[in-house]
């Protein structure tokens, strides 16, 4: 029977569709890789604020009791700064590394936040030391499958690390602005992906010479609108971009942080099966593999410790 308090299966069902979704971006975005990084990262951006519109228009029109001021304004800019680079970033490493490297570095954000929690004046504890020594453990030892078939690479790896430590950025202006201001989820994503998406254009003209007037789709600023490339896009927004990330930060009215943060390290995981089924193509070295679990066991090991961490404090 049932606990009064368990998630509907309705949430179960939401969040392996999210992390299913999500774990799909990566080798569509390597898919597409005709067209250039920061372009592609920035179609991603506009297909999705385009989705995002819709539940942005409506929550302005119901959400009389929210103001924005000054200080969400800039904190959103700043959001929007974090997001353009963590995609960019990883964007750039799936052209750079192989697809299970991309993955896995990007994914390391749980580890990143161990490195600035003094900064923000929470204790770092023995299971965050842990988890970090284990995860950049195997780190090291995925390394030593550098220059293997010419997939993997330092400059690749690095690009998707970069990914991970801009990201917590962007969780954590976001988490400030949901949970402390309340501020409505579609009243913060567009504005945030849409100023993601320019920032990722301008970057975009600026080092790839893509342009408005260019004649060929792919080195085009909205080329994603050319019936070449405009389901890969629709798919990428409507599929990672609204049932996963909005999936995700929907399913967290009932289900814990700390399950979805679990579900979530999967995406390396699921994201080299989606990779295989696709092309069949998808290589895991020997290093990769043992250094892989590694790194997703310090992920958690970190995520666990957090959860006692906060666990103690409630009672306390």
């Amino acid at each position: 029977m049932e606990a009064p308090n368990s998630p509907p299966a309705t949430a179960w069902l939401t969040l392996s569709v999210a992390v299913l979704a999500v774990s799909s971006a990566g080798i569509v975005l390597q898919e597409m890789s005709e067209v250039p990084p920061l372009l592609r990262a920035s179609w991603r951006m506009q297909g999705t604020a385009l989705v995002l519109l819709p539940g942005f228009l409506y929550q302005s029109l119901r959400s009389n009791d929210f103001e924005l001021n000054r200080n969400d304004a800039l904190l959103i800019l700043v959001s929007s700064l974090f997001l353009a680079a963590h995609f960019g970033s990883w964007v750039w490493s799936l052209d750079n590394t192989s697809l299970v490297h991309s993955l896995l570095f990007v994914n390391t954000h749980p580890l990143v936040v161990v490195a600035i929690m003094p900064f923000l004046g929470e204790a770092v504890r023995r299971g965050h030391i842990m988890g970090v020594a284990l995860g950049f453990g195997g780190a090291t030892v995925s390394l030593m499958d550098l220059g293997d078939g010419g997939q993997v690479s330092l400059a690749g790896d690095f690009a998707a690390f970069i990914g991970a430590v801009t990201v917590v950025g962007y969780i954590l202006v976001g988490r400030h602005l949901r949970s402390q201001r309340g501020m409505p989820i579609f009243i913060y994503a567009f504005p945030v992906t849409l100023a993601a998406g320019i920032w990722l254009s301008i970057a975009t003209a600026s080092f790839e010479g893509s342009s408005l007037s260019s004649l060929e789709a792919s080195d085009s600023l909205f080329g994603w609108s050319d019936p070449i490339w405009i389901a890969w896009v629709a798919f990428l927004s409507l599929g990672p971009g609204l049932c996963g990330h909005t999936g995700v930060n929907t399913v967290l009215r009932w289900i814990s942080p700390i399950t979805v943060s679990i579900a979530l390290l999967m995406e390396p995981v699921l994201g080299a099966i989606i990779g295989w089924l696709w092309t069949e193509e998808v290589l895991i070295g020997l290093p990769t593999f043992i250094g892989g679990l590694m790194m997703i066991a310090g992920a958690i090991t970190v995520t666990l410790q957090e959860k006692s961490q906060n666990s103690g404090e409630s009672v306390s």
